[in-house]
């Protein structure tokens, strides 16, 4: 079943239980996803690859927003952005622990054959090819240069 279909589902449970928070978020999440579908060049239907891509998008926008939000200390936008962020995460596949990440990457650096941090640029494109989806790109970036290092 595609995500735009369970998303749909969600919805109309949301909506029957009068959960407001997480229909805001399901309805952004849908929002999104119909605008990738729309999109210059875009196919028929939306890759998991590309609903991934847009999840967390969603989830990045919300995380500026909150910082942004925090440090102006406007709590009542902070918690809206909070809420949105923790529906939007439930869609996305389960995200890899700093350590496993750190095995994954040490791995992946002897396999490329880096050694130095001018290697960076090789080691982040296949890094970010295989983990896409399952851990945050700035976690990726800081284990690579802590391990070229």
């Amino acid at each position: 079943m595609s995500l735009i279909t369970t998303i749909d589902q969600d919805i109309k449970q949301a909506m029957l239980a009068k959960n407001d928070v997480k229909l805001r978020g399901l309805r952004a999440i849908k929002s999104a996803l119909l605008l990738a579908k729309t999109e210059k060049g875009a196919s028929e239907e939306i890759s998991d690859e590309t609903e991934i891509k847009v999840l967390q998008r969603l989830i990045k926008q919300r995380n500026e927003s909150a910082e942004i939000y925090k440090s102006q200390n406007r709590e009542d936008l902070y918690q809206v952005e909070a809420e949105e962020i923790e529906v939007i995460s439930a869609y996305l596949p389960k995200q890899m622990e700093r350590a496993e990440v750190e095995a994954f990457l040490t791995n992946l650096i002897a396999r490329v054959g880096a050694t130095s941090v001018k290697d960076m640029g090789k080691v982040m494109g296949a890094a970010n090819k295989e983990l896409a989806g399952k851990a945050d790109g700035r976690t990726i970036s800081e284990v690579v240069k802590q391990l070229l290092a």
